[in-house]
């Protein structure tokens, strides 16, 4: 939600003053943008009160973009003296803490942000190549370093703290899915407290319940194991210490939990050192730390042994590099489970782990993915090897959340704003235009790009991107066959082909438009396909990892059949058919995931509807009402033709929608709209938050199941619950005419009858193929209408009949055809985009709240998306999220299993954030309550 904020003439004055009285004088403005990777990112640059310091010791202009979630408000920036913008294009030097979209990055400009660069992420290089595109200077604070190495602006204390908060909260779910009830369960997760003084204080009455009623003794004493020395692990160990506590030698581990009669009334922690758990191959003892370092190849980990036999809950805080031994690779954390099991090793062992250092497959193997912090928990099985979400099933309990700083944005704002201060204060007072090498050295150093080119020493990023493309076998990625070659599939095909461990195998029966997808793309090939031929499918699905269905609807079922047989992951962005959804068991055996409705409508209404839903349930709220609209429409000055509409792909199937029964809940009631009049009972008129849209809708099949899909209880507590489709004022009445007129007729053949468009309708309106005059014409479209001849729909009809007809003698290339094939094909012709124009996508929801104190509040979120001159907006918002979940996919970030649809947050949440970043972003606002009555009366033109 976005609010920008008018000068008020005291801020006005306040400006003034700060500006009048500034002791230096500086040459350089400042920016700090709104934060939009994640929407639990509420941290800021600079705090208010850093702001202030900086204006009134330098005088210089800072711009701050206005944002409702930052942790500090709009007014105290404005109080500190900086001017709230949307526009921080006037700023020099532009602040920001995570990643800044490419499309929102100036150029010219000096960008201070944590880039995630410098090592080679290949997600980011699209980024880099764009700052150097733009000629952006691009300073990392990862590389802020004094000359030891140290570095001076940095977020890792706060990590520390969160995350072992955050796996404090986590064990007290995990005891209570075991069947006991400890004193961690008085703790939350580090983002429900205001401060970090609040989280001790909980954490203070969690230990005197310890120290009072001890822990559960069926599992001994409970240990938990630190890696890592730096701000990190020093951060977790802090917040540890806040508990009472003993710290004991990795080598008394086994003294302590074989001890008959322990101390429960504390918790044990070890803080590792590589000597703890590393040993030579050929069985010789850990020489040294430099040894370790220069020689990782000759030593190997003895974690499972040494170590996890001991532990209930590992924490990390020290990073990890492929180059060394993971301290525990699946493989040992399974036979580690299967001696548990037989109960050769105690109760409650690697229980946890908290990786709070986030190596994605790294000194833990088993963190397959990154975690979100509002479903910062997953479950391991390792001796079945299956990811779960069941806190009461097998396995080790593990959380990977890469946003931790995030949940204390209070404290880790001032901390980094107090140490950032001094760099920016330098900044500012040089020149926009002063030379790199003319800046303080620890700049100079942290430096990725400047003038379009990479610093000396990260010359090979791009280079190595490329090089790491071209060099790598196939037998070395993942393959994902996509089937089908249609609109949407480029942008799913260009998001997917950077990703440099994948290979894109496009199957079509389209030989020329799969070519055109995959030409210049070194990691994609296409191959022809005829789907029907089931031997030719399995082999192509056989050797793929993922596939991804964009063929006909009505095939999908065909295709996940194969996957089931051949047990590999399949994505399509279709609705869940019933047909579908009697694979669900047989997909369960297989072991594989079906996942569905990835794309705009269904898609992204449903992840942008279950955000809100579990945000409100969250926080025990009810909703009493679920309002969705959604339509793919052309833009408002492309809308000038017969229906307000026009088409990127086959009308067939919006023709045939427009029959389909209707079903929905309203006033507490049932209400039903059969096909044969779903078109004239549309809802006149549809308000959204853009008044210059005038919309109609019409309801969207059978929306009551959606009640269940959404988890929102049962449809007799919900006064509402409504999908619909929206278009243009006047869509519903000129297509009812049509269909009165018999052109959506799909029985009678009528194909053989016409060789011109004249011919077609003569034959339609009369219903013979006999020619007719302009007369006759008329007059028997007014009969089949049954509407005087003054009535202002004959007219309308008469006109785009008029428009369809204006190239009379092109000829019809079809045959056996119903009036509805005929008419699909006349519609692609005359209402088919012209060159430079743009389609729009537009999707509304609007949610009734009930919260638990009995008020009650609608909220809505919003989004308008426009095509551009590259893809179509439904390409985009049907191509990008489903690339989006194929990301998830490969990376095993969705363990669910069987036929699926995007409602859990680890699947919304990370392409909801990732859409946000291409620029397809929900807006998000609270109104007064009202009661929204549906009610489908149509125009009364009938």
């Amino acid at each position: 939600m976005i609010r920008i904020h008018q000068h008020s003439s005291k801020s006005r004055l306040l400006l003034a003053r700060y500006h009048s009285t500034a002791a230096g004088s500086s040459q350089s403005s400042v920016g700090i943008r709104r934060e939009n990777k994640s929407r639990w990112e509420r941290r800021s640059a600079l705090t208010p009160s850093t702001v202030k310091q900086l204006i009134q010791e330098t005088g210089t202009t800072v711009y701050v973009q206005p944002s409702t979630k930052r942790i500090f408000t709009n007014e105290s920036y404005e109080k500190a003296g900086a001017i709230v913008t949307e526009d921080i294009s006037k700023a020099d030097i532009i602040l920001g803490i995570k990643e800044v979209p490419e499309t929102s990055l100036i150029k010219d400009k000096t960008y201070m942000f944590f880039s995630h660069t410098h090592k080679g992420n290949e997600k980011n290089m699209p980024m880099l190549q764009s700052v150097l595109d733009k000629k952006i200077r691009l300073i990392d604070y990862e590389l802020m370093k004094d000359e030891t190495g140290k570095r001076l602006v940095a977020f890792g204390q706060f990590a520390g703290n969160a995350g072992m908060i955050d796996i404090f909260h986590g064990m007290g779910h995990r005891f209570l899915g075991l069947g006991y009830s400890t004193p961690f369960m008085y703790t939350s997760m580090a983002h429900a407290y205001p401060t970090i003084v609040e989280a001790k204080a909980a954490l203070h009455r969690m230990g005197d319940a310890i120290a009072e009623n001890g822990t559960p003794k069926d599992f001994g004493p409970l240990v938990y194991a630190f890696t890592g020395s730096g701000n990190v692990a020093n951060g977790a160990m802090d917040i540890f210490k806040e508990i009472p506590h003993e710290f004991v030698p990795a080598e008394d581990l086994s003294k302590l939990v074989n001890d008959k009669n322990p101390r429960l009334d504390r918790l044990y922690a070890t803080q590792l050192e590589p000597k703890d758990y590393i040993e030579q191959k050929d069985g010789g003892k850990f020489i040294d730390y430099e040894d370790y370092l220069a020689n990782p190849e000759r030593y190997q980990s003895n974690f499972h042994h040494k170590i996890a036999p001991y532990t209930n809950c590992v924490v990390t805080g020290a990073y990890w590099d492929k180059n060394y031994p993971r301290l525990m690779t699946n493989k040992q954390l399974a036979d580690f489970e299967k001696l548990k099991k037989k109960g050769l090793i105690n109760k409650g062992k690697m229980m946890s782990l908290a990786d709070i250092v986030c190596d994605v497959k790294g000194a833990f193997e088993c963190l397959s993915h990154s975690t979100n912090v509002d479903d910062g928990f997953f479950y391991y099985d390792a001796i079945r090897d299956i990811e779960h979400n069941d806190a009461e099933g097998e396995g080790m309990q593990i959380m990977g959340i890469d946003i931790l700083p995030a949940e204390l944005p209070v404290e880790s704002s001032e901390f980094f704003s107090k140490a950032l201060y001094p760099y920016i204060k330098d900044m500012v007072q040089c020149s926009p235009k002063t030379p790199l090498e003319k800046l303080p050295p620890l700049l100079r150093n942290a430096t990725i790009a400047d003038q379009g080119q990479l610093m000396d020493p990260h010359k090979g990023l791009l280079k190595s991107k490329a090089a790491s493309t071209s060099t790598a076998t196939y037998n070395d990625k993942k393959t994902v066959l996509l089937l089908g070659s249609g609109m949407v599939a480029a942008p799913l095909v260009e998001h997917l082909v950077k990703r440099p461990d994948v290979n894109i195998v496009v199957a079509s029966n389209m030989a020329d438009e799969a070519d055109a997808l995959v030409r210049n793309h070194q990691n994609a090939e296409s191959a022809p396909l005829d789907i029907s031929n089931h031997q030719e499918l399995s082999r192509l699905v056989s050797k793929a990892d993922v596939v991804v269905s964009l063929v006909p609807a009505f095939l999908h079922t065909q295709v996940a059949n194969v996957c089931i047989e051949q047990r590999k992951d399949m994505v399509t962005a279709s609705y869940v058919s019933k047909e579908m959804e009697e694979l669900e068991q047989k997909a369960q055996k297989a072991g594989i995931l079906i996942m569905n409705e990835v794309g705009l409508d269904p898609g992204m209404d449903h992840m942008s509807a279950m955000k809100i839903i579990d945000e409100a349930q969250r926080n025990g709220s009810k909703i009493k009402s679920f309002i969705s609209w959604c339509g793919g429409l052309p833009s408002p000055e492309a809308s000038n033709v017969p229906l307000g509409y026009k088409f990127s792909w086959s009308p067939r199937g919006v023709l045939t929608a427009s029959g389909n029964d209707a079903v929905y809940w309203n006033n507490g009631k049932k209400h039903t709209i059969s096909g044969e009049n779903l078109l004239k009972e549309h809802f006149p008129v549809v308000q959204t938050p853009y008044a210059g849209f005038v919309f109609e809708g019409l309801a969207n099949r059978n929306s009551l199941g959606y009640a269940d899909i959404y988890g929102l209880g049962d449809l007799s507590g919900m006064d509402t619950m409504f999908r619909g489709t929206l278009r243009y004022q006047g869509y519903s009445d000129l297509l009812y005419a049509f269909r009165k007129l018999g052109f959506l007729d799909q029985v009678k053949p009528v194909a053989d009858q016409c060789h011109t468009w004249s011919d077609y309708f003569n034959f339609v309106l009369s219903e013979k193929s006999a020619a007719l005059s302009q007369d006759e014409k008329y007059q028997c479209m007014v009969d089949k209408l049954g509407l005087p001849k003054d009535h202002f729909m004959v007219e309308k009809t008469w006109s785009a009949i008029s428009y369809f007809l204006s190239q009379d003698q092109e000829k019809i290339n079809a045959s056996n055809g119903s009036a509805l094939d005929l008419f699909s094909i006349l519609l692609s012709r005359r209402l088919k985009y012209d060159k430079g124009e743009r389609d729009m996508v537009a999707m509304h929801h609007e949610f009734g709240v009930e919260h638990r104190n009995g008020k009650k509040e609608t909220l809505t979120s919003t989004l308008v998306k426009y095509g551009n001159e590259t893809h179509t907006a439904m390409a985009d918002t049907v191509g990008l999220p489903t690339a989006m979940t194929v990301d998830l996919v490969l990376d095993n970030k969705i363990p669910e299993r069987g036929v699926q649809r995007p409602t859990k947050p680890h699947v919304y949440l990370p392409i909801l954030d990732q859409l946000e970043m291409k620029g397809i972003k929900f807006i998000e606002k609270s109104e007064p309550f009202k009661i929204n009555r549906l009610v489908a009366t149509g125009s009364n033109s009938w």
